[in-house]
């Protein structure tokens, strides 16, 4: 998903790296509902763990400079940023 307020026209950043987002399937399976939490971060990191490529083009990124992770949902405790957030640094 695009991130929410975000003009395409208007977005100041260098890329989007659509293939690392989580997919529709478990986007709609969590739903907004905080008590799938855990459970949500477990099936992303999964998600991630299949998408090697997609994860290694971040972290490069990342080793070069800042990176800021953009998320959609309204809540800002539980959205996929913080979920890849937590991904990333527990598997430094």
């Amino acid at each position: 998903m695009w991130p929410r307020g975000v003009r395409k026209d208007k977005a100041a950043f260098d890329a989007w790296l659509r293939d690392i987002a989580p997919s529709a399937a478990l986007r709609t399976w969590y739903g907004k509902d905080v008590a799938r939490w855990d459970a949500f971060c477990a099936r992303y990191a999964r998600e991630l763990d299949a998408k090697p490529d997609a994860v290694a083009a971040l972290r490069t990124r990342a080793k070069a400079g800042t990176v800021t992770l953009l998320f959609a949902k309204a809540d800002p405790d539980h959205n996929n940023a913080v979920a890849l957030k937590r991904y990333l640094l527990d598997r430094r």
